[in-house]
């Protein structure tokens, strides 16, 4: 085997323990910098990367399972916590979804029978969204499931390191937080 981390010919890396940089990953971008080099810019494509791998697991397996979309289980899940339901806008600020976009799911979601949507006290212009006991039902499958996903996906890493990660993530997302321009975490 090569050195730690080295590129062989054909494109892949060498060392089995070494993720810095899986093939098509972001990291490649800062691939063979040293230790203490670029620490901010390897963590940022770290925690992306990370993010990257499991999202796009977890969207095949909510498409192959369930026929949903992850837009789709994002907006069932804030659904799922508000009896009430909640208007459309909130509902596009909670899922970081444009107001157009979070339209198109709730047609679709209405269109399967999962949400129901309702003019709020008879005004037009507010619409309210609430799971129907069918949308309800199929979150609470679709929750199961991505739980154990989750599980699956982080199987290798302890509850100890977890808590560690969570935690010092912390101190990383304070330090963004403080540091933009609308104070907003």
């Amino acid at each position: 085997m090569s050195e730690p981390g080295h590129w062989g010919n054909d494109g892949v890396n060498d060392d089995p323990d070494d993720v810095s940089a899986l093939p098509g990953d972001l990291e490649i971008i800062v691939h063979g910098a040293r230790d203490g080099q670029k620490l901010q810019l390897r963590l940022w494509l770290r925690m992306l990367s990370i993010t990257k791998l499991i999202s796009q697991e977890i969207r095949r397996r909510l498409r192959t399972e369930f026929q949903a979309t992850l837009p789709q289980f994002d907006v069932l899940a804030q659904l799922y916590r508000e009896d009430d339901g909640l208007r459309l806008g909130e509902l596009s600020r909670r899922t970081m979804v444009t107001s157009g976009n979070v339209t198109g799911l709730a047609d679709r979601l209405e269109a399967d029978g999962l949400i129901v949507r309702e003019d709020l006290d008879g005004d037009r212009r507010v619409t309210v969204a609430k799971l129907t006991r069918r949308g309800r039902e199929a979150f609470a499958a679709m929750a199961k499931a991505h739980e154990g996903w989750l599980r699956e996906l982080m199987g290798d890493v302890d509850a100890a390191t977890m808590a560690l990660l969570l935690d010092e993530l912390a101190a990383v997302k304070r330090s963004a937080a403080s540091r933009l321009d609308d104070g907003v975490g």
